[in-house]
């Protein structure tokens, strides 16, 4: 079977890159950090304009209608400059709207959430994590009692995507952020570029027609929409680790020790052959679930877990070593080393890390416990 990309899904990755290169070098994530901005509000203007805020949502909303595919191919391009827009965070969120809301709540939600004129985003959990928050019913309305502790991008979005207990049951609701009582705080997180917010929801009132759907989704539903924001957090860190190896490339080729570049020492060889082929192995893991998310194929969430740990330590090891190779000037604010580092990190803990993905995949493979191998899914 052929994984490899459509002439189409290779044109939109080089249109992609030209305008990251040109409008969102890391260079502008130094900017915002400067500024301490949450992102750049240009920027994702103009990447709204381009349509890829709404590249994953059905054309009859006035989104693209692309698939799983074409969304991590702008994650790891966005990954490639740690491009300072919430375009991962917003794109689950529509992607929840799309797999969970009514036919009305579609109507009224995505055509704004695929113009980028909505800006949304999502407190997104493993499925078998119990929600945050607590919900009542009454008369027509939802009463909210507790905070969403970690969701990224929060001050900067209209809507909040979140998961509830209602009923005993687990639902999504969509919040608007100029709900009156609603309080976002921002917390001390490694990666600055991706702001991290507490968004206090204790004691909220609004309407019950913010529950998504008529009845709450199905515990395999939750986990599959887990799985995929799996594949784009695997998409984004490949990207990173990509742009490391080739900091770290271009570093040793022009840093000049004794007469000679740094790069002609097999020490240094070894770790730039090491990052290669970590990176080469998350490119055909995220490629393939990539594709089986696409599909909704049985294994998607075990190859989606295995997409997020071989990228989690390509990224992690492909940040460190390119440090390590830039030497001393690597620990330096001016070089963009620590920022890489930085978000290799934040990512790998996102929705588990490398080893707790890799523990998912025992379970999934029957190898917990002593127990033989039972290839399906969960």
């Amino acid at each position: 079977m052929n994984f490899g990309f459509t002439e189409e899904q290779e044109l939109l990755r080089k249109t992609a890159r030209a305008v990251i290169e040109e409008h969102a070098p890391v260079a502008e994530a130094r900017r915002v950090l400067e500024q301490g901005a949450s992102h750049s509000t240009n920027l994702w203007r103009r990447l709204a304009e381009l349509g890829w805020a709404g590249l994953g949502v059905p054309e009859v909303y006035g989104g693209a209608g692309l698939s799983w595919v074409e969304l991590c191919i702008l994650c790891e391009e966005l990954g490639r400059t740690l491009a300072p827009v919430p375009f991962l965070p917003h794109a689950l969120a529509t992607a929840a709207m799309v797999e969970f809301a009514s036919e009305a709540q579609r109507s009224v939600w995505l055509p704004r959430m695929a113009s980028g004129d909505l800006l949304a985003t999502i407190d997104l959990h493993a499925a078998d994590v119990e929600p945050a928050l607590r919900a009542e019913a009454r008369a027509g309305r939802l009463r909210l009692h507790g905070a969403l502790p970690l969701v990224p991008d929060a001050a900067s979005a209209q809507l909040v995507m979140a998961r509830v207990l209602l009923h005993d049951e687990t639902h999504f609701v969509a919040i608007p952020t100029s709900t009156p009582g609603i309080e976002t705080r921002r917390l001390q997180a490694l990666d600055a570029l991706r702001p991290l917010y507490e968004v206090d929801c204790d004691g909220v009132e609004f309407s019950a027609d913010a529950r998504l759907g008529e009845r709450a989704p199905s515990a395999s539903a939750q986990r599959a929409l887990v799985d995929r924001a799996l594949v784009l957090i695997a998409a984004e860190m490949l990207g990173g680790a990509e742009k490391c190896l080739e900091s770290a490339v271009a570093y040793a080729q022009q840093r000049v020790q004794f007469g000679k570049p740094i790069g002609v020492h097999q020490a240094i060889k070894h770790k730039c052959a090491d990052m290669l082929f970590g990176v080469e192995a998350a490119r055909s893991i995220t490629g393939y679930a990539a594709w089986a998310a696409r599909e909704r194929h049985p294994e998607a969430g075990l190859l989606a877990s295995m997409a997020k740990a071989t990228a989690g330590d390509a990224f992690r090891r492909a940040a460190s070593d390119n440090l390590q190779i830039h030497g001393g000037v690597g620990f330096t604010w001016e070089y963009d080393c620590h920022l890489f580092l930085r978000r290799a990190r934040s990512d790998d803990a996102w929705l588990g890390s490398s080893s707790f993905q890799r523990e998912r995949i025992a379970r999934v493979l029957g190898f917990e416990g002593g127990a033989g191998p039972r290839l399906h899914s969960e």
